[in-house]
């Protein structure tokens, strides 16, 4: 299973990105993760294979919406309200265990995204 992440780029404080992750294979429990420099892997959202639970970290309820297409094979995670604090670069994964949930260990998770960068600028 590959999974591709995009939509990474340079925003200013209070802008909003989507990023996206197109997956080569489906029917996977999803999640964001995000990793600042030196600072450890930390979670942000999941979403449940059919789309209809999601999950999300204290630090981004409220500022992010994930979401997917199944028939695209796509993930989605809409940020807004970006702070300097969310500079990070932000990975995908897949578990093919989880069904639903809320799993924010890494450790459950068998596939990752190379990740894509996220720059807010102040």
């Amino acid at each position: 299973v590959q999974l591709q992440a995009s939509g990474g780029g340079l925003v200013q404080a209070g802008g909003s990105l989507r990023l996206s992750c197109a997956a080569s294979g489906s029917n996977f429990y999803m999640g964001w993760f995000r990793q600042a420099p030196g600072k450890e892997r930390e979670f942000v959202a999941a979403i449940s294979r059919g789309g209809t639970s999601t999950y999300y970290a204290d630090s981004m309820k409220g500022r992010c919406t994930i979401s997917r297409d199944n028939a695209k094979k796509t993930v989605y995670l809409q940020m807004n309200s970006l702070k300097p604090e969310d500079t990070a670069v932000y990975y995908c994964a897949a578990s093919t265990t989880v069904v639903a949930g809320f799993a924010s260990s890494g450790h459950v998770y068998d596939y990752w995204g190379q990740g894509t960068l996220v720059t807010v600028s102040s």
